[in-house]
């Protein structure tokens, strides 16, 4: 009588430990520019508690991005979602595929910095979670090969938010994310246990080279903060629908492979014209729901929200 016992019990335990570590843990949310996404009866179904908001780090100064900016922030605390703040270069100094070397473009000194950052934390005191700098090992922002830069930003973003959540370096799968990791955590002296990770590449060539890089460099947790299905990206991804839902459908596979990556931010909610050179929306632009929304919608089942 007692084995029999024991063999059901020893079944059950073994289906307990099968189950990736990282499932149980990994939540979603959404990267989105748009307060509309608010208003849409497919997202209000999804039930997500989870949003990240891209914004110059000098909106303020601009009464045309300020304006932006309340509208989501006020949108996205109405309907109680969580918002990772993501500071990012100014609008409008991405040139010729470089950011440019114009005065206005300058990287901020950190007097500035932390001032902005103080600014908006008094405008929206409810936001806790922050981004120091977007992608900070691209070619877009100032602190491309400048790691030491984005050092000194976490830092003063630290140091000016008491009792946020911070991140510490944001990152794009490329192929220098090893090296620039390295120069921030010397840069840093070893600071830093939140990395955020754009994964697009592994997503859509269904590799996992990327995710690796950073979890063989860092150590902590790591947030897929930016990821998900492209739909349109040149010529290297021509428009296609299915094979966007299909690469959603892998990236939930490469998540729950390790327990580290906590969270998923999928960017974004609304699509774009065919036209684009650039989508990866769950939707279409009118809202009208897209096979990825489908499939996104299997994928989260199960997960905390």
């Amino acid at each position: 009588m007692r084995y029999r016992l024991i063999l059901p019990i020893a079944v059950l335990l073994a289906a307990l430990v099968a189950v990736p570590a990282a499932q149980a843990k990994v939540r979603v949310g959404l990267s989105e520019q748009s307060p509309r996404m608010f208003d849409e009866s497919n997202w209000a179904k999804l039930k997500l508690k989870r949003v990240r908001y891209i914004l110059p780090w000098d909106y303020a100064k601009s009464a045309f991005d300020h304006g932006e900016v309340t509208a989501f922030m006020n949108a996205a605390r109405a309907k109680r979602q969580e918002v990772l703040v993501t500071f990012s270069a100014r609008r409008g100094c991405f040139i010729n595929n470089r950011y440019s070397k114009k005065k206005a473009c300058r990287a901020p000194s950190q007097k500035a910095y932390k001032a902005a950052v103080k600014a908006f934390r008094k405008e929206f005191r409810y936001a806790k979670l922050f981004t120091p700098w977007n992608e900070v090992n691209h070619v877009s922002q100032p602190t491309y090969r400048k790691p030491k830069l984005a050092a000194q930003y976490y830092k003063t973003l630290k140091s000016a938010c008491k009792g946020c959540t911070v991140m510490a370096a944001d990152v794009l799968d490329s192929s220098d994310v090893k090296s620039y990791l390295r120069g921030f955590l010397r840069a840093s002296k070893g600071a830093g246990r939140i990395w955020g990770l754009h994964n697009y590449k592994d997503v859509n060539r269904r590799q996992s080279r990327g995710v690796k890089n950073v979890l063989s460099v860092v150590k902590g947790k790591v947030w897929l903060t930016e990821t998900g299905g492209i739909v349109r990206f040149g010529k290297d991804f021509p428009y296609s629908k299915s094979r966007a839902a299909k690469r959603t459908k892998y990236m939930f596979t490469l998540a729950r492979r390790y327990k580290r990556i906590q969270r998923i931010y999928v960017y974004r909610w609304f699509g774009e014209p065919r036209s684009a050179r650039f989508d990866a929306g769950l939707v279409n632009a009118d809202g009208s729901s897209r096979p990825a929304l489908t499939q996104f919608r299997k994928s989260i089942k199960g997960l905390p929200r």
